[in-house]
């Protein structure tokens, strides 16, 4: 009798633990599903078939097939690892060490899931819902630059250059188009690809020493 609430405590775990795995395979599977298929093309039955669960399921974790939509769009956030640039923000020496913090988070994130940015941004055009998904996104990602650009004192960005000009730079370069052409048709590595956007931002944005 002694150990019976210990293997209460456990069972109660294993289960939070079960319900953990089982929305990370509806994700997954709905991630391949949408990718491969496209969004308007895949049902939630389809998803629940493909993880091994039933309509109900899916529909309890994620409320809906935009809800699930929803939550990639959210692990696509978290791969490419915030807190980690944030740190490097905070620690780097100087605006340039910053940008190539900022490179470097870009560079997970389309690695990571740039296959859902752009399920988002295509399968916008048709669902209002995922447009506005997609544009929150992009809206988070030029929030963070006005607030490190912001930061920096007079003189750093280049002469002329406003913040809201070099935020638009900076989505010119560093964005999921140019990391695709660079990776798939050109035969860049990753690793290339960050180095050379940190290098061109520092060149675009930065008075030079």
């Amino acid at each position: 009798m002694d150990g019976e609430p210990d293997r209460r405590r456990y069972d109660s775990l294993r289960r939070t633990a079960q319900a953990q795995e089982t929305t990370a395979q509806i994700a997954r599977c709905a991630r391949e599903l949408f990718v491969t298929r496209g969004w308007a093309a895949t049902t939630v039955r389809e998803v629940a078939k493909a993880a091994g669960v039933s309509v109900p399921t899916v529909y309890a974790a994620y409320g809906n097939k935009t809800g699930l939509t929803r939550a990639l769009a959210d692990a696509a956030d978290l791969s490419g690892d915030l807190p980690r640039m944030i740190t490097e923000l905070e620690t780097a020496p100087g605006p340039a060490a910053q940008l190539a913090a900022m490179a470097g988070y870009d560079r997970r994130l389309f690695e990571r899931a740039g296959d859902v940015i752009v399920l988002l941004r295509e399968a916008g055009r048709a669902e209002p819902e995922l447009a506005r998904e997609y544009r929150e996104g992009r809206h988070r990602a030029d929030d963070t630059r006005v607030q490190v650009f912001s930061g920096w004192r007079d003189g750093v960005l280049r002469p002329g250059l406003t913040v809201d000009e070099a935020v638009d730079i900076y989505a010119a370069l560093c964005n999921i188009d140019v990391f695709t052409v660079l990776t798939g048709e050109r035969g860049w590595t990753p690793d290339r690809v960050e180095r050379w956007w940190g290098t061109a931002l520092t060149r675009e944005l930065l008075t030079p020493p």
